[in-house]
């Protein structure tokens, strides 16, 4: 549906505290290299006043107005499942969803976190082990990042998060669809990373609303790589201590950069180019020393 003419879309971000998002100037730029007309508005649950448990009557309301599909962000990936007409395979499997497309039909929920974080893992860490990997964060981004993690191959992932239960039910639908020993849970850091390979954060912890590190300093060890969903800022405290203490790391941009494409794709029908996309990426992050979408030591 495009809704502002027939090379034109209007799309969006629903979420909380999305104000330095990046997702409009990503779209609205390769929209433009392709030809295309694209508007993307930041729908920012802090500024405009609705909680977000009301994510529903945003999706009516951006449907009535013309718009072509949204993206989800926290916290509302999960919270918007009941308000949509038909999941991707994808979106249902995870229980989480980061893409609405308006179709005549109705709304359809996708997820494109997970092949985002997937390529931008492959990308950037291509040659880790991950016979044993920790991921921190239940929510939907962490069932994307599972999903991910265990299609790439990792052996066994190991789910942690504050709220236990949620934990426990995301490593069990894992279990389910991967295998009875390809998943556990709990919430103890220090054990679970002693031995790990690698370390996965996908929590809002780090991000500029949300400072702070999201595990104690010293369980970070040099035998470890440490990968991280947040990318504003792009070096969160996580990366810059992993660093310091010799991890491996890999900061969030390349998966928010990956995760748009795919999204562009499902919005528009058209094919972008991720490395464009990247290059874009790099010209619009600062960080001190420099941008940085890769992994580096």
């Amino acid at each position: 549906m495009a809704a502002i003419g027939d090379d034109g879309y209007l799309t969006g971000l629903v979420g909380a505290g999305i104000g330095p998002s990046l997702s409009p100037a990503l779209h609205e730029r390769e929209a433009a290299e392709l030809g295309l007309r694209c508007l993307y508005r930041r729908l920012d649950l802090d500024r405009i006043g609705p909680p977000a448990t009301a994510v529903g009557e945003l999706l009516r309301a951006a449907r009535l107005t013309g718009f072509t599909g949204l993206n989800i962000t926290h916290p509302a990936k999960q919270l918007v499942l009941g308000h949509l007409d038909e999941l991707s395979p994808d979106a249902a499997a995870l229980g989480a969803v980061n893409t609405v497309v308006f179709t005549a039909d109705g709304a359809v929920g996708h997820n494109t976190d997970w092949s985002g974080f997937a390529r931008s893992f492959g990308r950037g860490l291509p040659d880790v082990p991950v016979d044993r990997v920790v991921l921190l964060g239940a929510g939907g981004a962490g069932a994307a990042v599972a999903h991910g993690l265990l299609t790439l191959g990792t052996g066994s992932l190991h789910v942690l998060d504050l709220d236990e239960a949620r934990a426990a039910e995301l490593a069990a639908a894992l279990r389910g669809r991967f295998g009875p020993d390809r998943a556990s849970s709990g919430f103890d850091p220090a054990a679970a990373l002693t031995g790990a390979d690698g370390l996965v954060h996908a929590t809002p912890v780090g991000m500029a609303a949300h400072p702070g590190l999201p595990v104690p300093a010293d369980v970070l060890h040099p035998g470890l790589w440490v990968a991280d969903v947040v990318y504003r800022p792009l070096e969160t405290e996580l990366v810059r201590t992993a660093r310091a203490r010799g991890c491996r790391v890999l900061d969030g941009g390349g998966m928010a950069v990956f995760q748009a494409a795919d999204a562009f794709r499902l919005f528009t029908g058209r094919e972008p180019d991720p490395e464009r996309m990247l290059r874009h990426f790099e010209t619009l992050v600062t960080e001190p020393g420099g941008p940085r979408v890769h992994a580096a030591r």
